[in-house]
């Protein structure tokens, strides 16, 4: 490339897929202590999709790489980088990234998983524009897979109905640039974690202590007032790393953890309700697949496509979170 130009990272396609079971609430009343109004009225949640019993993060995350090489005009053959960000893995190792580049017959590259939860997406898609941005990868496939299902309580109403199963993701690119904001590719980055409020939001197993999975826990009433104000700071701050302003950007496309959660930081940072992608009433939350998922909601039905500026934002267990600006 010509040494006038910068190098950006480009989203060129996008994929998803959605195990076939349908959940509703009204499914979960009939062994949950709870209702669909109940559930409803404080997430803005509908029905989720759930893994068959046969179906491994890495099988979610294989249908939706499929997906969207196909939407990028790719083939495996072309992808040298896959990234994977999953709370959910088919096994303590290998990585969900290196089942993923077997199963779709991609030749020998790098291939790793990363671990930050509902952030997990924004995480990985920093890692993997770092890398081709700098030339260490030239076709990325970066992925958020989860079969959050698996580590639920069904006995605990408060998170058992939050969550549901998916993956999506995206093709990643290195592209010619002019160094402005106007150029196609990753604009902007903020992450941050902070671990003294693991208590928040943690699974109660691990393979260093219980040896067991282990259960989601969660403190719902201080996630909601840390994901509105720690999300707003970070949106601000990608914004600026960017270079952008919050009135330039055409789509919104948070986390999908709870309507609510959507609502009060599109408020909070002065993005209006039509400008919101919304896909938690009918996927609830899928952790680190939600955003990829939400994305392609918005491609498939026309509201996004290219040239658009989009900004993502998550907060996850740890507590992680994050936001990104690109233009697709």
């Amino acid at each position: 490339m010509s040494s006038s130009k910068v190098v950006r990272s480009v989203v060129t396609g996008v994929g998803g897929y959605l195990p076939k079971e349908i959940v509703t609430n009204d499914d979960l009343a009939k062994t949950v202590d709870t209702s669909d109004e109940w559930i409803r009225e404080r997430t803005g949640i509908r029905k989720r999709h759930r893994a068959a019993p046969d179906e491994g993060a890495s099988d979610l995350a294989t249908a939706a790489a499929n997906d969207a090489l196909a939407h990028a005009g790719r083939t495996a053959a072309d992808i040298d980088l896959i990234v994977v960000a999953t709370t959910t893995p088919d096994l303590t190792f290998p990585s969900v990234a290196s089942m993923v580049q077997q199963k779709i017959g991609a030749p020998i590259g790098i291939a790793f998983d990363i671990q930050a939860v509902c952030s997990g997406f924004v995480y990985a898609l920093s890692v993997a524009d770092s890398m081709v941005a700098r030339g260490a990868a030239k076709c990325a496939l970066v992925i958020g897979a989860e079969t959050m299902t698996r580590l639920m309580d069904w006995e605990d109403r408060g998170t058992c109905v939050l969550f549901g199963d998916g993956a999506g993701a995206v093709v990643l690119e290195a592209g010619e640039g002019e160094g402005t904001t106007k150029d196609r590719g990753v604009l902007g980055f903020s992450l941050k974690c902070d671990g003294t409020k693991r208590d928040m939001l943690y699974v109660d197993g691990g393979v260093s202590t219980t040896g067991t999975v282990g259960h989601l826990r969660m403190q719902g009433n201080q996630v909601f007032k840390h994901a509105v104000i720690n999300i707003s700071e970070a949106v601000f701050d990608s914004a600026k790393a960017a270079g952008v302003e919050i009135n330039e950007v055409d789509w919104f496309i948070p986390h999908q953890a709870n309507q609510r959660i959507l609502a009060g930081v599109a408020h909070r940072v002065g993005i209006p309700e039509e400008k919101v992608i919304s896909t938690v009433a009918d996927h609830a939350n899928t952790s680190a697949a939600s955003i990829p998922l939400a994305l392609w909601q918005g491609v498939r039905d026309g509201r996004i496509h290219k040239g658009q500026l989009l900004l993502m934002e998550a907060m996850g267990g740890g507590l992680t979170w994050g936001a990104c600006v690109l233009r697709l």
